[in-house]
């Protein structure tokens, strides 16, 4: 049962039992940079174990907070490994579905026309979430609509410490071994989560808490159990890549130009050549006299 706006209040929050499998959206463009793991620097040392986490998707009409708006919020609430509250709702984002988003999610314009605005929405997400470590997949996209979405409801936005899947996945997984991508389906089919993403924003916030139960048991086995231990670990992995990456795309470029060298040798070799052999048929026989001189 929901409030009128839609919003799932916190009195009716629904419980959750069961262990969060060890086993999230699509792969979105990053849209604004963040810290990945900044937030109250008390938690740093907590283990990953004794954390909350709320676990965030949303759906939009597009890519960019400055040029769409949210169309559905879904989040989980995770303790010990349990899913323990949930919230849902659907999001009037005062403009209209695009047909491609439409025939994505399953959102149009007629399941909106009584949904609540953002503003209406935003005070009890950051209520649901208050204390707690945000996860989403690729969170760089849901967070910068979630800011913008608070400045428009007048909001501070609170300094979440956030954990992005899709970051911990591709240090994490190995591709193409394992998976062929980071993707939120991907991955939650990879480790059978028992709820399987569909572009809606619950479901997909639950397959993302699924995965998350495995990425940090991932961490675990490399003896990594608190979230000061993985931002450095982190940052260096993704220093090194991004080192190798450079490297790569150089070496690439210096073969590409050797190449275009060589092919622009071979085009002019046969007129150089013929030039040469001309030059020389019409070059003056020496004398005995300057052959002597020479000499």
């Amino acid at each position: 049962m929901t409030s009128p706006e839609g919003m799932t209040s916190p009195a009716e929050m629904t419980s959750r039992a069961g262990l969060m499998s060890r086993v999230g959206t699509a792969d979105r463009p990053a849209i604004t940079d963040y810290s990945p793991c900044d937030g109250d620097a008390a938690i740093r040392d907590i283990p990953f174990t004794g954390l909350e986490y709320a676990v965030v998707d949303i759906e939009t009409t597009g890519w960019s907070p400055e040029d769409a708006g949210i169309t559905e919020i879904g989040a989980v609430r995770v303790r010990s490994g349990e899913i323990v509250a949930e919230l849902t709702s659907l999001v009037n984002p005062g403009t209209s579905v695009p047909e491609d988003i439409v025939a994505l999610t399953g959102i149009s314009d007629e399941m909106l026309t009584l949904a609540p605005s953002v503003v209406s929405v935003m005070p009890g997400l950051l209520t649901f979430a208050k204390g707690c470590v945000l996860i989403a997949h690729n969170a760089r996209f849901d967070v910068s609509f979630l800011r913008a979405a608070s400045t428009s409801a007048g909001l501070a936005w609170p300094e979440f410490a956030v954990i992005d899947t899709v970051r911990l996945a591709r240090q994490l997984m190995i591709t193409p071994d394992e998976v062929p991508d980071c993707k939120l389906g991907t991955l939650a089919e990879y480790f059978g989560t028992p709820v399987q993403p569909t572009h809606r924003a619950l479901a997909d916030a639950r397959a993302t808490a699924s995965v998350l139960g495995a990425l940090l048991g991932r961490l675990a086995d490399r003896g990594i159990y608190t979230i000061a231990q993985l931002t450095p670990w982190l940052e260096e992995r993704e220093a090194a890549q991004a080192a190798a990456a450079a490297a790569a795309a150089e070496a690439e470029a210096e073969a590409e130009a050797e190449a275009e060298a060589a092919e622009s040798g071979k085009a002019a070799g046969p007129e150089s050549t013929e030039d040469t052999a001309t030059a020389a048929a019409q070059a003056p026989v020496p004398s005995a006299a300057h052959i002597t001189a020479d000499r």
